[in-house]
């Protein structure tokens, strides 16, 4: 990179299911999602990832079907709508065993796991990893999900954050607090693993956690906290956001409609003491390239006929909670009742102005590929002009990018956009090489190699998102107040 220039951030998107955000294409002989079930497919598609220099790879996951379409998971069943899905947690290992240098986005819920757990399966995987991992933090939006744990519906959305705040003390007393930088000690010849004055319970009683005592069960990671990933939209999601988040993912048709939700984050990072640059926004898009203008159009085309409108229309209602089932094929959903329904269709509107008349079918189109994001479809300079508007106009710093058929989406992006990307000098020819780890490093034996002595990784992701030298949270950062530093006292919890 040149000195100076401002390096993009790069995500691939998916989800352990088949389509993700583009239903239906399964049917495509290229697409290879609905091997989402073998490990192979992970293993393969990190591998191609990394070979392209991506930062990482951005799981999405859900914990119900997308029911609300004709009030049943007909259409979700058969077009395979983000339906089955499968625990994105269980692949990430094993990426990570195959690559060096890709980094793991992973979404859990604020609603439906302890955060205890939370606490010990993501430290074990910062653990596993080097430091490569990040917690894509949600409060849930399917209905359906709350059935399944004893609920007629989720909470209120209000609600649902005041939790999802607790929720994240509880995790940053567990990361952060409960144990010294310098409690391992793993001195053979005092036979002292850890020492216990470095270690201490963290009492958390609150309002939805009445009783966590702790200490963490896991000694402190590479990270000690993963990566905070967020996409909230709302006004709740957005102060949550401003509050907690690192990594902000958006979806946005337009680059001018883009850099409202970018100043917004922005102002919200600095209204809480934050540095707003340090906020990373990415932006969903779908890229469809090929070598010409004239073969990517085909190609969409192609990938288009693939596209499964009822899919569509089931994640629509799932993202919505609307149900487009009861309208004919050629109603006016402008003319709808609902003042909802208008609202969504208006948006959908504004980012397609050539579009007249708006039918449930027109807005299948809008979403059978790249889902509520947009698709970019060009040659490697179109698109390229493009992705830097996005930058230039919207101010985001990168993009998720999700895909049509994968690898297929990936690979093309790799094989015709990321040449020029280096060209230009938006992204990186190669990793950085790592400095050495900032967690206390284990006694090393002596005598046969192996078994994770000579474990050397790259950088972790929040090296990725700030440079070398920074794995552990910003001082600007509302968690950093609770981290317990070699050589020093305990922090006060309150």
């Amino acid at each position: 990179m040149a000195q100076g220039q401002k390096r993009w951030i790069l995500y691939a998107f998916d989800m352990s299911c088949s389509g993700h955000q583009s239903p239906g294409l399964f049917s495509h002989p290229k697409d290879k999602s609905a091997n989402f079930d073998k490990l192979e497919y992970w293993t393969d598609l990190a591998q191609v990832l990394e070979k392209g220099k991506f930062d990482g790879l951005f799981l999405a996951d859900v914990l119900g079907g997308y029911d609300v379409y004709n009030g049943n998971l007909d259409a979700a069943l058969r077009s395979g709508a983000q339906f089955p899905v499968t625990d994105p947690f269980q692949t990430i290992s094993a990426m990570a065993h195959v690559t060096k240098n890709l980094t793991f986005g992973i979404t859990t819920t604020t609603s439906y796991e302890h955060p205890y757990l939370i606490a010990r399966r993501f430290s074990t995987l910062d653990h596993l990893t080097k430091g490569r991992v990040g917690i894509n933090v949600v409060t849930g939006y399917l209905d359906s999900a709350a059935r399944q744990f004893g609920s007629k519906n989720q909470e209120l959305h209000a609600k649902r954050y005041e939790v999802a705040h607790e929720y994240m003390d509880v995790l940053y007393k567990l990361w952060e607090s409960s144990w010294a930088d310098d409690a391992l000690k793993l001195d053979a010849e005092k036979h002292v693993y850890t020492d216990p004055a470095r270690v201490r319970a963290v009492n958390h009683k609150g309002t939805y956690y009445s009783s966590i005592p702790g200490p963490h069960i896991v000694h402190p990671s590479p990270q000690r906290t993963p990566v905070i990933f967020q996409a909230g939209s709302s006004g709740a999601g957005m102060a949550f956001a401003a509050k907690h988040a690192e990594v902000i993912f958006i979806a946005a048709h337009k680059p001018e409609l883009a850099k409202k939700r970018v100043d917004q984050f922005r102002e919200g990072a600095k209204a809480a003491g934050r540095d707003p640059l340090s906020v990373k926004v990415l932006a969903l898009l779908a890229p469809i390239v090929a070598a010409t203008d004239e073969k990517a159009q085909e190609k969409f085309e192609e990938y288009f006929s693939h596209g499964s409108a009822e899919g569509a229309l089931a994640l629509f209602g799932g993202w919505t909670g609307m149900d487009l089932g009861p309208f004919g094929d050629e109603d006016e959903l402008r003319a709808a009742e609902s003042n909802a329904i208008k609202s969504a269709v208006e948006n959908f509107a504004h980012q397609a102005p050539s579009v007249g008349k708006w039918t449930k079918g027109q807005v299948a189109n809008q979403l059978k590929i790249g889902g509520l994001g947009p698709f970019i479809v060009g040659g490697p300079q179109k698109v390229v002009n493009e992705l830097e508007k996005w930058v230039n106009e919207a101010g985001v710093d990168g993009f998720n990018l999700a895909y049509a058929i994968t690898p297929g989406t990936f690979q093309d992006f790799i094989k015709y956009v990321t040449p020029e990307l280096q060209r230009r000098g938006h992204v990186w020819a190669d990793y950085p090489q790592p400095q050495p780890p900032a967690q206390p490093q284990a006694h090393k034996k002596t005598g046969e190699p192996g078994f994770g002595e000579e474990s050397a990784g790259g950088v972790t992701l929040r090296e990725h998102l700030y440079g070398l030298g920074q794995p552990r949270l910003r001082r600007d950062h509302y968690a950093s107040k609770f981290t317990w530093k070699a050589g020093e006292p305990a922090p006060a919890l309150g």
